[in-house]
C-alpha cells in the first residue's frame, strides 16, 4: 500500500535531499522534515534548517505565480467563472476584515505558527486571496516560514533531548 509519510519514499535519497522533499508535502511541511533530519538522519541543525526552508518555499513561488494566472484562466470560463467568482468574494468578505485589522503581520503569523493547515501553501493561497501581490507576499511568507522553521526546531531539540533524558 501507498503510504504518503512513510520514509521507504525516500530511501533511495539522501538524506539531504530526503529531508528537502519531505517539507515540499503540503501538509506536512517542515513540521515533519525539519524533526526527520534532525532526529532520524542526524543532520546538523543548520543544514535541516535551510533545506526545510529552502523546499518549503519551492511550492509557495509556484502557487504564488500559477493561481492568479489559472484563477484569470477559470474566471474566462461560463460556468467557472460565475461560481469561482461567488466563492472569491465570499472568501475574502469572510476575512478581509482580519486582515485589514492586522496587516501584514497577520499573514507571517498565519504562516508562522506550526499548526495544521497553516505554512507557506495556505499562506501563498491567502495572499491571492487578497490580493497581496507577489512583491509583498513572498517576503512575508519567508518570513512565517523562517519563523516555523525556528519554532519546530527548537520544539524538536527539546523534545529530543527531553525523551532521551527520560529513556
Amino acid at each position: 500500500m501507498f503510504d504518503l509519510f512513510s520514509l521507504s519514499l525516500f530511501a533511495n535519497l539522501s538524506p539531504e535531499w530526503a529531508v528537502f522533499f519531505i517539507s515540499m508535502i503540503p501538509i506536512t511541511e517542515l513540521r515533519v522534515s525539519i524533526p526527520v533530519g534532525i532526529e532520524v538522519y542526524g543532520l546538523p541543525i543548520w543544514k535541516v534548517w535551510v533545506l526545510s526552508v529552502l523546499g518549503d518555499m519551492l511550492p509557495a513561488i509556484f502557487i504564488l505565480f500559477l493561481v492568479p494566472r489559472l484563477h484569470a484562466w477559470m474566471i474566462r470560463r461560463k460556468f467557472l467563472g460565475k461560481l469561482l467568482t461567488k466563492k472569491m468574494e465570499s472568501a475574502e468578505k469572510a476575512f478581509s476584515g482580519k486582515y485589514e485589522r492586522y496587516g501584514e503581520v497577520a499573514l507571517v503569523v498565519f504562516v508562522g505558527i506550526p499548526l495544521p493547515f497553516t505554512g507557506s501553501w495556505s499562506g501563498s493561497l491567502v495572499a491571492f486571496i487578497f490580493n497581496i501581490p507577489f512583491r509583498k507576499s513572498f517576503p512575508l511568507i519567508l518570513a512565517g516560514v523562517c519563523m516555523a522553521a525556528t519554532i519546530v526546531t527548537a520544539i524538536t531539540l527539546f523534545a529530543g533531548g527531553a525523551l532521551r533524558w527520560l529513556l
